[in-house]
């Protein structure tokens, strides 16, 4: 028997057969949930949803594209600071946990801007003006918080275990969040209201979107497609790329890579700026912590895309907020499930769990260097 055979006859291990049993567990949940929401559209009153969920009704579709267009305005935020997670694992290797209080220091600076335009009457008489103004500082101070977080607490520790600045990185985040309370004081902070015509909807094919929505998704298109471009087409980009292939081959070939590794710090850092005040526009408030929940989110979406996978992390901020959006309507409500609307939370991270059963890699896969490929 040759050892190809050997190995294909190995009987399954105890973490295999659950591993196995958790697929199929959550494979036949959301397929039964699926099953019974279609049920219910059919008919309210057939015996299956009488059974699981008592009183159930139709889904309306005005009700359904609000689901729509709230998971794709969340989707696109938390594939933006994904996209911080993947260029620093790209690049370094490790991920830095940090990157949520670079977004919520993005959403706190757009917040005082924004405040500031607004008792200057700018916020209502040019929106247009203030709202770009607002944007320009966010970016501005998310980049440079990114910038000197490589310097001081990362760039000492190159050389290090990967565990090593792993913990720095969580080190750094509680120290961004006290030094947001200590400077501006604990609790919420609302931004302006926002101006009447971006509370109508708009049409755009079958939906009806928010007029704040939609500039949310049009803001994070144009910041990724922009992300692309440098990327892929500039020489800078190209650094970038060659320095998260092989830093050695890289700094033989005359690139600086320290410099380029600041560099994509900062470029992570400005998309986490841009996300931080299209999350204050979109919910109005934001606190200290506001960068802890959607971080955590976003490198989820980073891992279900595929780390290091720029495109992968923002189809997975997609599908992340699309899901926890659609799936405890879609899927625990016709299962009669209490409190689903109060579960996007566990459900964002089932999908993380269930990706990561069927595709360890991502859906998009992985994109490693040399190194960590070996």
């Amino acid at each position: 028997m040759t050892s190809a055979m050997r190995h294909k006859a190995a009987p399954r291990t105890g973490v295999d057969w659950f591993l196995f049993f958790l697929r199929g567990l959550l494979l036949g949940l959301v397929t039964v949930g699926l099953g019974a929401f279609v049920l219910q559209q059919i008919d309210p009153a057939n015996p299956v949803t009488e059974w699981l969920n008592p009183g159930a009704s139709r889904l309306s579709w005005d009700a359904a594209q609000g689901l729509i267009v709230s998971g794709l305005s969340q989707g696109a935020m938390y594939g933006l600071i994904a996209l911080g997670y993947s260029m620093v694992y790209g690049v370094l290797g490790f991920i830095n946990f940090a990157h949520g209080e670079v977004f919520m220091v993005g959403a706190m600076t757009g917040m005082i801007t924004a405040n500031k335009l607004d008792h200057g009457g700018l916020w209502e008489s040019n929106f247009v003006l203030a709202i770009l103004i607002a944007v320009a500082v966010s970016v501005v101070c998310s980049t440079l918080t990114a910038v000197v977080m490589e310097r001081v607490a990362y760039r000492p520790l190159r050389g290090a275990p990967r565990l090593i600045p792993l913990i720095t990185s969580i080190g750094v985040s509680f120290f961004i969040q006290n030094t947001s309370a200590v400077l501006l004081g604990p609790g919420a902070k609302n931004y302006p209201r926002l101006p009447e015509g971006l509370s109508d909807r708009i049409g755009i094919g079958p939906l009806e979107i928010e007029g704040k929505k939609l500039l949310v998704l049009v803001v994070a298109a144009a910041s990724m497609s922009a992300l692309w471009y440098l990327v892929e087409r500039t020489k800078t980009g190209k650094a970038m790329r060659a320095v998260a292939e092989d830093k050695e081959i890289a700094s033989l070939m005359g690139i600086d890579v320290d410099r380029t590794i600041v560099t994509t710090f900062a470029v992570g850092g400005a998309m986490a700026g841009v996300a931080g005040i299209l999350w204050g526009i979109l919910f109005g408030s934001v606190t200290e912590f506001t960068g802890f929940l959607p971080g955590i989110k976003a490198f989820s979406a980073a891992v279900v895309g595929g780390i290091g996978n720029l495109g992968g992390a923002m189809a997975g901020g997609l599908t992340l907020g699309s899901s926890e959006s659609l799936a405890p309507q879609l899927i625990l409500e016709p299962l009669g499930v209490t409190g689903h609307t109060q579960l996007k939370d566990a459900v964002a991270f089932l999908v993380l769990i269930f990706v990561l059963l069927v595709r360890p890699t991502g859906l998009f896969g992985e994109r490693l260097s040399s190194e960590d490929r070996t």
